[in-house]
């Protein structure tokens, strides 16, 4: 599985990064990106899709 943030549509809620605090970190305002090129390790896919199902304003595409 591989994660993209479209970061126009983030408005900083932040429960990407709690949900998986592993793919994601919140800059110093709470807006989120993804940590590396975005590739999902298999075992932390579950809490990758939790965090897509929660972000407020889909601004988080998993493939």
């Amino acid at each position: 599985m591989k994660v993209r943030l479209e970061s126009a549509k983030c408005d900083g809620f932040g429960t990407c990064a709690e949900h998986s605090p592993e793919i994601f970190e919140l800059d110093e305002w709470g807006y989120a990106s993804v940590k590396g090129d975005g590739e999902v390790p298999t075992e932390l896919e579950g809490k990758v899709n939790r965090a897509v199902a929660d972000c407020p304003v889909h601004a988080i595409i998993a493939t």
